[in-house]
This record gives C-alpha cells, structure tokens and sequence, in this order.
C-alpha cells in the first residue's frame, strides 16, 4: 500500500492507554505496563512504535502507579491523566482534552500488547483509514486460544456485524478466532461526537472504547475492519499471560 504524504501523516495523532490498575497483577506500587518483555518495558513498545510511525502528539494516559510509567518514558510524549479508572472510553476522552485543533485522526493502542505489532501493518491501517475517510478503521487478529477476548461477528459477505464480548457470547461466537485486540484510528470529529454516547457496563459501571464500534454501525458512519489474520498477539493482564507473551517474544527473536 502506498505510504502517505508526511504532510497527511502530521495531521494524526496517538492515544496510548497505561492507566489501569491491573489488579489481577497484584502490584501496589508500579503500573504492569513497566513490566519487561524481551528486555524492555511494555510501554515502551508502544511509544517507540508511535514514534517510527511519525505520529504527533504521542498522548500516555496515565492513572494507577503514573509515576512509575512516567520515569521509565521521560521526554517526547504528553501526558494525561486518568484520576478514575472509568474504562477505556473513559481514557481516551482525557487524553483527547491534549491533542491540538491541526489533529484530524488518531491511533489508539494499549499500553501493554504493542510488542507484538509490526510497523508495516499499522501504517496500512493508518493508510486505509485517511484515503477511505473512514469513521473507525480497526485491526483484527486471528488467535489459537481466543479465551477472554471480544469476537468478531461477520455476516455470509464477511461484513462485520459486531464485535461480542466472551461473556456475552454465544457457543458458536466463542468458537470464533478472529477476535478485536483493541487497535484503532478513530477519525477525531467521530471521536468527539459519539464517546460521550458510550453506555456505562451495567457489571462494572465502566465505559468501554469497543462499544464505538456497535455505535458507528448503528449510526451508519463509514467502519473498515483491517484483517491481520494469524499473527502473534497476547494482551497481558496477569502474571501468566506475561509469561505466554515471553514466550511468544521469545520465539520471534533470532
């Protein structure tokens, strides 16, 4: 795919999601994003991504253990706060109170699963976002063990209808393997229009980024999914999904 324009790529900007706790991780005291995978700090996969991307304002927000992920990126991004952990939807409306007016998409990725993207594909899915004018454009990943992560639903065209959560899944939608590691650009009018129309989960009273998605179908705004297909991917949210994403690195590495 043809690689934009620099002046087109200095309109986009990047959200970097490190503010939750992480309490299956069990720490008081620093954020699991500063943990190390392949000699490196989580976040700091995703900021240098950012960075190789050319993407400005790079925005971290922050929230449990800030300081802890503040010390270990130092200069060259903006900081924002997350003072209550209210979901990821939550997240990205406080990191878009920094992003300047010149700002006319971003890219959204979690703090904590970025090792495992190359450059390549997220700049196609930045590509395809700006030429296709697209509301939400997003990455989708094909998984052997999708447990725990939101399914992609596509009707018999292969046009996504939804993306369903597990516990909300039924026994066909669990056998899926596409599932949503939760990567997008989000076109900034888009953006600020509809996250406050995010609902609050009735289970957790948070307010969760994935439900633009179900928003823009419903809306008829302009959504592209970018099919990664199977790829090595592994979110961590505890000490053994850690351990699996080390793995994981582990064996693509020389």
């Amino acid at each position: 795919m043809q690689i934009l324009k620099d002046q087109k790529m200095s309109n986009v900007g990047a959200v970097i999601l490190a503010a939750g706790k992480g309490k299956r991780m069990g720490s008081k005291t620093f954020n699991k994003v500063t943990l190390e995978l392949g000699g490196k700090p989580m976040i700091k996969y995703a900021v240098e991504l950012a960075q190789s991307l050319k993407l400005s304002p790079i925005i971290v927000v922050v929230g449990f253990a800030k300081e802890s992920v503040k010390k270990l990126i130092g200069e060259g991004v903006i900081f924002a706060e997350q003072k209550k952990r209210l979901g990821t939807a939550h997240a990205v409306s406080q990191g878009l109170k920094t992003l300047p007016q010149e700002v006319s998409d971003v890219l959204v990725i979690q703090g904590d699963d970025s090792a495992f993207y190359k450059k390549e594909i997220l700049q196609q899915l930045i590509n395809s976002h700006i030429e296709n004018n697209n509301a939400i454009t997003f990455l989708t990943a094909e998984v052997s063990n999708p447990s725990g992560l939101g399914r992609i639903v596509r009707d018999k065209n292969g046009k996504v209808l939804a993306i369903v959560e597990e516990k909300d899944a039924t026994r066909l939608e669990r056998e899926i393997k596409e599932i949503n590691p939760a990567c997008y650009v989000f076109n900034l009018k888009f953006l600020k229009k509809y996250l406050p129309k995010v609902p609050k989960s009735s289970v957790s009273g948070e307010y969760y980024l994935v439900s633009l998605v179900d928003i823009a179908i419903k809306n008829k705004q302009k959504l592209q999914d970018a099919v990664g297909g199977f790829t090595p991917w592994r979110g961590v949210n505890t000490k053994e999904e850690l351990e699996e994403a080390q793995n994981m690195y582990s064996k693509l590495k020389p």
